[in-house]
């Protein structure tokens, strides 16, 4: 199969971050920004984290300073919208987001699944539709005891060192989720070793997304 090549070693790459709660954008695209920094990509990273308050808020600061050591630039911004009313709020999240979207233009906008399970990431993903229309979109995946994975279109290889450094900054930041039967690293390998499959990832793991649209082009 023909890679896909955003983003080289060298060159600058503006990414957009979204996620619902604290941890979200780490489980879903942790181990592809990890990557991208690691290959040497020069990357700009806007992190927004809609509800994060108390712990929560600490938690996502700290958790988005270690994912993003090594990138070019870094701006994080955490929202204290209710968490599990997002819909309610719709209005009020868009406006959040809006004033981001007019000082930052990035050039991959990541977020969540449109058909997940949560509603609070349903209400993201469709706000990030409604704002960021001419860009490039990857709706990333979050393991849950609702059954909701889908079948994705496109793949990011992650090395194995790499699925092992998100794994363990997902273990070491979010002591709050440590009593959820779900989050635990056989959680995240295991999913990571599945989508590495259906790739053939070099090293057996990958992280996943759905892709709605994209414009190639032939040089």
């Amino acid at each position: 199969m023909i890679p896909l090549c955003v983003g080289r070693a060298g060159e600058l790459l503006s990414v957009l971050c979204l996620g619902a709660h604290s941890d979200d954008i780490e489980i879903g695209a942790g181990g592809t920004i990890l990557s991208l920094i690691e290959q040497g990509v020069r990357l700009e990273a806007t992190w927004c984290v809609a509800s994060a308050t108390g712990r929560r808020e600490a938690e996502a600061r700290a958790s988005a300073t270690d994912f993003l050591t090594g990138a070019e630039a870094v701006s994080l911004e955490v929202g204290s919208f209710d968490d599990g009313f997002f819909p309610g709020q719709m209005r009020e999240i868009k406006e959040w987001l809006a004033s981001i979207r007019s000082r930052f233009a990035p050039d991959i906008v990541l977020t969540h699944r449109c058909d997940d399970a949560h509603q609070d990431h349903r209400t993201m993903n469709e706000i990030t539709w409604n704002l960021f229309r001419d860009h490039l979109v990857l709706e990333y995946e979050i393991p849950k005891w609702d059954g909701d994975i889908g079948r994705p279109d496109i793949y990011v290889p992650l090395s194995r060192e790499g699925l092992e450094h998100k794994v363990e900054l997902l273990l070491r930041h979010f002591g709050s989720q440590r009593s959820k039967d779900w989050f635990d690293a056989e959680t995240f390998r295991g999913m990571a070793r599945l989508r590495g499959m259906e790739c053939r990832a070099p090293d057996g793991f990958a992280e996943a997304f759905t892709l709605k649209k994209a414009c190639l082009s032939f040089r």
